[in-house]
């Protein structure tokens, strides 16, 4: 079997597959011409990342499909109720990345916490006694309010790192009850119970910070805006390391101008990979481009994780 892996697959997760017979290319293959790539080539299998879109008319014009496989956990660029009702297997890898992308949120909710994105930018100005001035009002995550948005498990992943730090965690789910956080300090181990609620509004004004962790809304509605930035304290610190569109972008602009949010952190936007270059050159806006899940660790676990799926559901030739 033939499989195109169009934003890249690990080294492991490659050799696995080779290993068990399967054809593994890494050509990468542009939006439009990927229908005429697949059909021409006879692939039987589509690997994506968030670059690539695996849509309707995609799926109807590649009959020769017999899964398309995300590597991640959001699969909003996949139309997967249609790919499963003509026969296709669907799959992601939910568990891989969750790790990297917390540990990016705990980045950046130090680096907006201590002006760390914005004092290396003028670092070279070599003034240096007016910047200590200038970045020298920061504040500590320990004992701050987190409250995330999403709390499955990078959500969770993200609870252990904020508890650790000496953090108060509220979760945020479909789900309301306590969740049971595991911490490993040293070769101590304990579980925090953190409550989560299914009311968002009920929490905003209880937050210093909040990290989103949940999809792109099906009808395109942002989770956070213009409605609950007023609902929000002054000053909080917010991150998205989610899905583009899950802040409405103007919104957020509009609350960091007028001091409801004092910065933010965003991995993720509206209109990739051509962000608003309002966001990308905002003194108050920590950026990165979309690396949530780009580890070395994170990487291999996900190749890996989708080979192993892949052998499992159609063996070794």
């Amino acid at each position: 079997m033939k499989i195109l892996a169009n934003d890249g697959i690990s080294d492991a997760g490659k050799k696995s597959l080779e290993q068990a017979g399967y054809q593994v290319i890494t050509d990468k293959v542009s939006q439009d011409a990927l229908a005429n790539y697949l059909q021409t080539h006879s692939i039987d299998m589509l690997l994506v990342r968030s670059a690539t879109t695996a849509r309707k008319e995609l799926i109807d014009a590649c009959p020769s499909l017999k899964l398309i496989g995300r590597g991640g956990v959001g699969m909003d660029n996949i139309d997967v109720s249609y790919a499963r009702e003509k026969g296709l297997t669907v799959i992601n890898t939910p568990a891989s990345s969750s790790q990297s992308v917390a540990e990016l949120v705990m980045g950046q909710m130090f680096s907006v916490s201590r002006f760390l994105h914005d004092s290396y930018k003028n670092m070279g100005s070599g003034d240096f006694n007016s910047l200590k001035k200038a970045y020298g009002k920061g504040v500590e995550l320990r004992g701050k309010t987190l409250v995330i948005v999403g709390f499955g498990r990078i959500g969770q992943a993200l609870a252990s790192y904020a508890l650790g730090a000496g953090m108060k965690v509220i979760g945020v789910n479909k789900d309301p009850g306590v969740v049971g956080i595991d911490l490993a300090i040293g070769e101590h181990k304990l579980t925090v119970d953190v409550q989560c609620t299914d009311n968002l509004n009920e929490v905003l004004p209880h937050a210093d910070y909040l990290s989103l962790h949940v999809p792109k809304q099906p009808n395109g509605d942002a989770v956070i805006g213009a409605n609950e930035f007023t609902r929000m304290k002054k000053g909080i610190r917010i991150v998205n390391a989610a899905r583009g569109g899950v802040i409405d972008e103007n919104a957020l602009l509009e609350a960091l101008e007028n001091g409801t949010v004092s910065f933010a952190g965003l991995d993720v936007y509206n209109n990739e990979p051509n962000p608003d270059p309002r966001l990308l050159n905002h003194p108050k806006i920590a950026c990165t481009p979309h690396i949530g899940a780009a580890t070395n660790e994170a990487q291999d676990r996900i190749g890996e994780e989708l080979a192993s799926l892949i052998i499992a559901q159609y063996g070794k030739f």
